[in-house]
């Protein structure tokens, strides 16, 4: 589809009707044992497993339906499914690494792939080094000949830090690095990785695309050809896939991820600009806020927020933390983000730093930003701060 708005795309990307006897949505393959009539079908299939139907775990028409619109969406080469956000981020730094390398990792990224590159990567031989999130073309100071991979997170996923994306890509490519970021919190959306420089784009669909909180799923999406064969070849050794239902979960929920992604944003930023004038809250920390520090390269590169922020209450007692948390109506308290819900989780930066130091000393609370009223949040909010206050 050329010419179209990335509306468009959400909407008609990954569906053959006219293949699938007029069926608007693609059908859910269920299979292991793919059949082949003949002989030379089959060894014609063994010369090129990465391509067509092969096996189950290589691949159905499902999986290539939410393949080719997410790589639609994203404006690159091809994707890759896995079977959730870490296994998309595993897989992707396992493509690009082998024993003698190193890699230059934010020090702002998702907790899991920290301890993924630390647990995993490390113990092969791969040399991990955490940078600063803010240090945009500066990182040129850390990269080495043998650097194979710079990876970045923005905003990062507790504090929302927004890296300089060009000016760290231009710095790697020098060196022949492949650059990969966690698009996350943006989507395609609201961040066009490959034209800041990107090589790799990664999704936990888990979150906003799937957006229902119903299933676990990862994408990573490819610049050109040879990116994709190295993940591809990887995930297949690794026999790493989403499961049928899943991909079909992730496909209905594309479908309605720009309308989804508008409510997020705008509930988050009402929420955000009540949550700045409370006594209790001493700092937000959302990009799109004119006075949060990244803001200027946020508004440079992004072209919208998502439901994702956080705050900095005051140093409280457990006991009134618990009080304010525990008795919240609409804000869940739980792991992961961007279905429906709002979520509400208490966090500490501090213990997943090691470039940096977070010297706060107030509480941090990540919030996401459902599709509820944001009327109804705030009186949530509102009555949980009442309630905190009581318990002092």
């Amino acid at each position: 589809m050329k010419d179209v708005t990335q509306d468009t795309i959400l909407v008609h990307a990954g569906r053959d009707p006219r293949n699938n006897h007029g069926i608007v949505n693609p059908p859910v393959y269920h299979c292991s044992t793919v059949l082949f009539p003949t002989l030379d079908a089959l060894e014609e299939s063994d010369r090129n497993t990465l391509e067509g139907v092969h096996y189950g775990r290589m691949g159905t028409p499902t999986t290539f339906a939410f393949e080719e619109a997410a790589a639609a969406l994203e404006g690159g080469y091809r994707a890759v499914n896995t079977g959730s956000g870490l296994a998309a981020i595993a897989i992707a730094l396992s493509a690009f690494t082998k024993a003698g390398d190193h890699v230059l990792i934010t020090d702002s990224a998702y907790g899991p792939t920290r301890r993924f590159a630390k647990e995993t990567l490390a113990p092969y031989g791969v040399e991990v080094e955490f940078y600063d999130p803010c240090i945009g073309a500066g990182i040129s100071a850390l990269l080495r000949p043998n650097t194979s991979v710079v990876f970045l997170e923005s905003p990062g996923s507790l504090t929302f830090e927004v890296q300089d994306v060009p000016a760290i890509a231009a710095a790697a490519k020098k060196v022949g690095a492949t650059v990969m970021i966690d698009n996350t919190w943006a989507t395609p959306l609201f961040f066009r990785p490959f034209d800041h420089g990107v090589d790799l784009s990664i999704h936990a669909a888990t979150k906003y695309m799937v957006g229902h909180a119903d299933a676990m799923l990862g994408v990573i999406t490819c610049r050109d050809e040879e990116s994709w064969t190295a993940v591809k070849k990887t995930a297949t050794r690794f026999g790493v896939c989403g499961g049928p239902d899943d991909l079909y979960l992730g496909l209905r929920g594309l479908r309605t991820l720009s309308v989804r992604m508008r409510q997020h944003q705008e509930s988050a930023l009402a929420l955000a600009d009540w949550l700045a004038a409370r006594p209790e809250v001493t700092w937000v920390l959302h990009p799109a806020r004119p006075d949060f520090p990244g803001h200027e390269l946020w508004k440079r590169d992004f072209t919208g927020s998502s439901g994702l922020f956080s705050i900095i209450i005051n140093q409280v007692p457990r006991k009134a933390l618990a009080a304010m948390l525990d008795g919240m109506e609409l804000f869940g308290m739980g792991y992961s983000w961007g279905g429906f819900e709002s979520l509400i989780l208490p966090t500490r930066p501090a213990a997943v730093r090691s470039a940096t130091r977070w010297t706060d000393p107030g509480q941090v609370l990540r919030l996401h930003a459902g599709l509820e009223s944001p009327d109804d949040l705030i009186r949530d909010l509102e009555a949980g701060f009442r309630r905190m206050a009581a318990a002092l």
